[in-house]
């Protein structure tokens, strides 16, 4: 089966994203084509219903119904609605002529459709990529080279904000977003009954996430305040007790048990209000780079596959510092996943992230 995935502001750290799901879902990918930022991939089997509220670099999921020569014999509204909106995803020069076939399509079968435009967007990594901006879309279809396909799960962004926003403890300075933290859960690869470790908890989003994809987790920090605020968010989502537990510990020496993969944004120390000196940056790095080969040291004695992190970018000017993760792997005594690190940062910001995945 062939589905395309829209990804979202980071298209190469959401292919990374997307594999690793597939992976741990144990779901062989059979074929691959990139256009822009849709990614479609032929599948060994059906996706799951729920894959694009897993998947936090994913706006929408569609399906390939057929391929154009054959769209006349192919149904291609499954609603009971006399009355819609559609929008069209643009991943093919035959686009502008599969809009004019759609449109005399849709009279003929006598529905009231009007196909909404492309006019917002979504700002990316590279570069920005067209979105639609009405709200009060009922069908979605796309154009992917020769092929022709539906849109069938999207991104419910509303209520990932909702959920975020509600929790008794937020910390907005310190804490990566929920999209984020699903990234980095898919990136480690591991199964529904493993268990995840964030050294670095703090008020817990990356455990959350975890959580409500049934991965039992485990929370350190060192900081006994954000322990609390992560007990207290940790009850308000009403988590069973036997799934998480919270540790108010430094992971340089903390033991635990026996952990399947880490999952962390680790601690930087400090919130940057203005852009630094070039070297008061690298100070800053090399002594982000000593707390994570500590670390790394200290929890490989316990994590048995993945090591997935954040490491700070810092902007000093027209360019970024980021971390040797050659040198923390070195003295860590892991490797560094191919691929990695993949940059992550919005233009502007002072830090930014690299996603470093690490293995044994």
């Amino acid at each position: 089966m062939k589905y395309l995935f829209i990804l979202g502001r980071n298209p190469e750290l959401s292919r990374l994203e997307i594999k690793s799901y597939l992976k741990r879902t144990g779901n062989n990918v059979f074929d691959e084509s990139f256009r822009k930022n849709g990614l479609l991939l032929e599948l060994e089997k059906p996706l799951e219903a729920g894959a694009v509220d897993i998947l936090g670099g994913t706006m929408e999921i569609g399906i390939v119904l057929c391929n154009l020569k054959d769209i006349n014999r192919k149904e291609i509204y499954y609603g009971s609605e006399n009355k819609f909106n559609y929008v069209l995803w643009d991943f093919s020069e035959e686009t502008e002529n599969v809009s004019e076939y759609l449109k005399k399509r849709f009279h003929s079968e006598r529905l009231k459709t009007t196909e909404k435009k492309f006019t917002g967007f979504v700002r990316g990594q590279d570069k920005d990529f067209r979105k639609p901006s009405s709200n009060l879309i009922t069908e979605g279809y796309f154009v992917f080279d020769n092929l022709f396909g539906r849109i069938i799960q999207r991104c419910d962004y509303k209520e990932i904000e909702r959920r975020d926003m509600q929790k008794p403890v937020r910390r907005e300075d310190l804490s990566i977003s929920p999209r984020l933290a699903k990234i980095m859960i898919n990136l480690s690869e591991v199964n529904e009954n493993g268990t995840l470790l964030d050294a670095f908890c703090g008020v817990g989003v990356i455990l959350i996430e975890a959580l409500e994809m049934g991965i039992k987790s485990i929370g350190i920090d060192k900081d006994k305040e954000a322990i609390e605020g992560a007990k207290k968010n940790m009850e308000w989502f009403k988590f069973p007790n036997g799934s998480y537990r919270l540790m108010n510990n430094d992971s340089t020496r903390a033991v635990v048990g026996s952990m399947d993969v880490l999952v962390s944004e680790p601690d930087f120390g400090q919130t940057l209000k203005k852009t630094p000196e070039k070297r008061e940056a690298e100070k800053m790095i090399r002594n982000f780079e000593n707390l994570m080969i500590d670390v790394l040291k200290n929890m490989k004695k316990s994590v048995n596959s993945r090591f997935v992190f954040t490491c700070p970018l810092i902007s000093v000017g027209r360019d970024r510092i980021g971390c040797d993760v050659l040198r923390i792997s070195d003295k860590a005594g892991l490797k560094v996943e191919e691929g990695f690190p993949v940059k992550e940062f919005r233009e502007g910001q002072i830090v930014g992230r690299e996603i470093v995945v690490m293995k044994r």
